[in-house]
């Protein structure tokens, strides 16, 4: 670390790189012009290699100057994401509320309706994140987790969202094919969800023993998330099982059908679980997502 120039100088040389003259770094900085050309002079200095090209007008940055602009826009950029994280952490981030949910869930019922929230709320950013785990719980930075199961999660406090029903569904064209045909779900191609992280999911083999259907194998292509499996629907490569929560946008458009007659309950719901105590900005959005939940 005795090795790094001082932080002064760095932000002073990435001003100039951002702004391409020491002018209007120094405009920018709030400093005079020669303080910028003696802190880029020292920070050389310290380099050992120029990182100004004086020779021409405007100055141009020399390729170790290109070098650590780059590596110095990467380092400020981190700090101010870290100083954002402890912001937060420590309970500072009165306009942002960050809300974990699997990468479906965002995609296709959370996102399209978060510009309601916005309307009603402009004040608050609504920071979204899909952990790859598919596995949605509270850790240090999260407010809100959105979790599909039965509720038996310990932490925070949770709350119901809507109840969760599944039925199979298709692009229309296949979907017309194979019931003209008189091809049964016990014949159809079947797109799978499939990972280590989401065998709390239900799958087509609890659907198949739900509704008492025989199907000998269950082959077919398999994805490891519900956003790459959907595109494959909607391209007419199979049938997928459909959560009303993620599929219905999709059906109501008329881009997926829903296998008639086919819907079944499995006893699962989404849930909503917050921190304890929740800032005043988390309970606004819980409040929100709540009625949203009950228009289900």
């Amino acid at each position: 670390m005795d090795r790094l120039p001082p932080l002064r100088l760095l932000t002073t040389f990435e001003a100039v790189s951002r702004h391409g003259s020491m002018q209007r770094a120094a405009a920018r900085l709030n400093v005079t012009q020669p303080a910028v050309s003696q802190a880029l002079k020292a920070l050389e200095e310290h380099v050992g290699a120029p990182l100004i090209d004086r020779a021409t007008r405007p100055a141009q940055l020399t390729e170790a100057g290109e070098l650590l602009a780059r590596a110095v826009r990467d380092g400020l950029g981190q700090i101010a994401a870290a100083l954002e994280d402890i912001r937060v952490l420590s309970g500072q981030g009165d306009g942002q509320v960050t809300v974990s949910c699997t990468l479906g869930m965002a995609t296709y019922w959370l996102m399209p309706r978060l510009p309601d929230f916005y309307a009603r709320h402009p004040e608050i950013t609504v920071n979204v994140q899909a952990p790859a785990t598919d596995l949605p719980h509270l850790s240090p930075g999260i407010d809100i987790a959105i979790r599909y199961g039965t509720g038996a999660w310990r932490e925070g406090q949770t709350l119901k969202l809507f109840d969760e029903r599944v039925c199979p569904v298709a692009a229309p064209a296949l979907l017309d094919k194979l019931t003209s045909g008189g091809i049964g779900l016990d014949r159809a191609p079947l797109i799978h969800v499939r990972s280590p992280h989401n065998q709390h999911w239900a799958g087509w083999e609890d659907y198949f023993k739900a509704r008492g259907i025989e199907r000998g194998r269950l082959s077919g292509q398999t994805f490891n998330n519900y956003v790459q499996a959907a595109q494959a629907v909607l391209d007419g490569r199979g049938v997928m099982l459909g959560w009303r929560s993620i599929a219905s946008g999709a059906v109501r458009d008329g881009a997926l059908g829903m296998w008639p007659e086919a819907e079944v309950d499995l006893g699962t719901s989404y849930y909503v679980t917050g921190t304890v105590p929740l800032s005043q900005t988390a309970q606004t959005f819980l409040d929100w997502i709540k009625d949203a939940g009950s228009e289900d």
